[in-house]
């Protein structure tokens, strides 16, 4: 199984999950989240006073999947969240060696 965390711009959330779900995604996990990268935050004005924003809000999106299924929801994320302009984000898969429903105890697949 995959572990799929995608940091996206909070406004591509809808067209993300819409995505996800088409694809056969059956749940994920969103928060909200700071961060900077590159464009290293940014200037902006607020009744004529400037202030320094050092970190953006994004979106944090997890999921786990099937092997299988991995390069399918990356694709998806990819393209449902592009912008073309910095700060699209990052998309990070690892393995999610163990995964166990708390209320049933099933693990692996079953448990997703």
């Amino acid at each position: 199984m995959k572990k799929i965390e995608a940091i996206i711009h909070s406004h591509k959330l809808d067209d993300v999950k819409s995505s996800l779900i088409s694809a056969g995604v059956i749940g994920m996990t969103i928060s909200e989240v700071k961060a900077f990268g590159r464009k290293k935050g940014s200037i902006t004005r607020y009744r004529g006073t400037e202030y320094r924003v050092d970190f953006a809000t994004k979106i944090k999106i997890e999921a786990i999947v099937e092997n299988e299924m991995a390069d399918l929801v990356v694709q998806q994320i990819s393209l449902a969240a592009r912008t073309g302009e910095i700060g699209d984000g990052k998309i990070l898969v690892s393995n999610a060696d163990q995964i166990i429903r708390i209320r049933t105890e099933e693990k692996g697949i079953a448990a997703i």
